[in-house]
């Protein structure tokens, strides 16, 4: 049974419940981001520490303090000198009849004056996030405590999410964790496009030290796509496949996102679409090698604006994955693995310019985003056979999603749709003030480490009721190895250190492997 930590003295709804500390509870073991309860008379509330300070009676304890007297220090701790705790209420867990049938409630009442408040139990924990099982994934523990924190991945996976935090705070490992947590239940087939290789067959730390990725944990589930054949043997890859990328493939909307990476005027994005319906699909190639001042003159094409877009031209043709003789269609060969169920991650190896991620992520996503829509009209038309759940994971989000490109590109429209056509976006960025406001609220879940910045910060909280506390909850978090989670896919925000791969992969993969205490720390790193 927990000790009561306090009694209720004051508060309301939009602000918080003031908790006045029991003399036997220190406030030095309080922490902000810790859960509590309320035992109101009718119900039992569910809430967050948001704040801890110190309180006196008499002013007069303030300019003249009992310094050096342990036996008045003794005397005046919890009377006359005492702790406070702001609690933020958001949950009601048991009392009426609506609650014990349907389970925990959005708070829409407060507990009377002088209830008593304790430290939330493992039993309470799982009442309100519930136990680990074929849906449940345990993504770590709530702060300072040793019980299970288990997400549902099924309701996670029906909207998009995003990932945030400064660098070094673990976003890596956390999308990772993420992505095997789907693998595991089964809740959707993922397309990484794995800009650094840390997600395919190996990651690793700043150390330099290799820690195992989907690949090598579930070799039957998981197939590695490359850009880079060379690179990809070097690390010992086991691959399913070389992607090639032809230049018939590329399309006047891949060109338009990357305007701003190429240096782009607004006319230059503008000819290629006039170049496009004038060459047809050999329009790039054209393009490319085209020095006729009569056909630019038909096309009202200024000769400095092509100059312009021939300079951007030049960019993409020197990707060596870009050739005029691609075998096959990539988009067929990767919805072949995903149709199966298999995962597939497409790694950069050395191919990590901003144009060749940029590019590419588009280019097969529109594609495959494409292929989606179809299938998922037809099934709606016969209502059958629908298509399993895609989340299609991107780095860098902010530029796919920033203001100036959000509304045209296919990342944008991913995420406004919520799953229209069974394909969401894990985003994953430590500049979430560069994506766009429509798109961040659009959001269903995020998971954000420390960040820096003022501006990402309340990019990351805008439009969450009691962003004020949660900003406060935010900036305590510790550099590494601690997260706030909020949004659609969880009851309410959790602060929580995520959890690591235990002394085994056992519990990831299909195979356990030994690994050291210093592996498991350096995967935060």
């Amino acid at each position: 049974m927990t000790e009561k930590l306090g009694i209720v003295t004051a508060g309301s709804l939009n602000k918080g419940i003031e908790v006045k500390l029991e003399g036997n509870a220190s406030i030095e073991d309080m922490a902000v981001g810790r859960y509590v309860t309320i035992e109101g008379r009718k119900r039992k509330f569910f809430g967050m520490i948001t704040d801890v300070s110190l309180g006196v009676t008499d002013l007069n304890l303030t300019v003249s303090p009992p310094s050096g007297d342990d036996f008045l220090t003794e005397v005046l701790s919890g009377t006359s000198a005492y702790g406070s705790l702001h609690v933020a209420p958001y949950l009601t867990i048991g009392g009426d009849e609506k609650t014990m049938i349907e389970g925990p409630q959005p708070v829409k009442t407060i507990p009377s004056h002088f209830s008593a408040v304790k430290e939330a139990s493992a039993t309470d924990i799982e009442v309100v996030f519930g136990k680990e099982d074929k849906e449940r994934f345990w993504i770590g523990n709530p702060l300072d405590m040793e019980v299970k924190l288990c997400l549902d991945l099924p309701t996670l996976v029906k909207r998009s999410n995003g990932i945030f935090g400064k660098s070094g705070t673990g976003k890596t490992f956390l999308t990772r964790m993420l992505l095997i947590g789907m693998l595991q239940k089964s809740a959707a087939v993922n397309l990484v496009f794995d800009m650094h290789s840390e997600y395919g067959w190996a990651g690793t730390s700043e150390k330099k030290r290799q820690v195992k990725a989907l690949k090598q944990l579930f070799p039957s589930k998981v197939a590695v796509f490359t850009l880079d054949e060379e690179n990809s043997r070097r690390r010992g890859v086991s691959t399913d496949y070389v992607v090639k990328i032809g230049y018939e493939e590329i399309e006047p909307e891949d060109i338009s996102l990357l305007r701003q990476t190429l240096n782009l005027t607004d006319a230059a994005v503008e000819a290629v679409y006039q170049l496009r319906k004038h060459f047809g699909k050999s329009w790039f190639v054209a393009a490319a090698n085209l020095e006729d001042e009569e056909t630019l003159a038909e096309l009202s094409i200024h000769e400095s604006t092509f100059q312009n877009l021939k300079r951007g031209l030049n960019t993409i043709q020197r990707l060596p994955f870009i050739s005029s003789n691609a075998p096959g269609d990539v988009v067929d060969r990767i919805l072949a693995y995903l149709e199966t169920g298999k995962h597939v991650v497409l790694e950069f190896g050395r191919y990590t310019d901003i144009t060749a991620y940029i590019l590419v992520a588009n280019m097969l996503t529109r594609r495959i985003y494409a292929r989606y829509r179809d299938r998922t009209e037809k099934a709606i038309a016969s209502d059958s056979g629908y298509p399993m759940p895609l989340v299609i994971t991107i780095e860098e989000a902010h530029k796919f999603l920033n203001p100036i490109v959000a509304g045209q590109t296919i990342f944008g429209t991913i995420a406004r749709e919520m799953r229209k056509y069974s394909v969401t976006l894990l985003v994953i960025d430590q500049r979430p003030s560069g994506i766009d406001e429509d798109i961040m609220s659009q959001l269903g879940t995020k998971i954000t480490c420390l960040l820096d910045s003022e501006k990402d910060i309340d990019a990351v909280l805008s439009g969450v009721s009691g962003k004020g506390e949660l900003k406060n909850v935010l900036a305590k978090l510790s550099a590494r190895q601690q997260a706030l989670i909020f949004g659609h896919a969880v009851p309410m925000p959790v602060a929580f250190v995520p959890r690591d791969y235990g002394t085994t992969y056992g519990d990831w993969g299909e195979t356990a492997t030994k690994v050291t205490t210093e592996e498991i720390e350096d995967l935060w790193k």
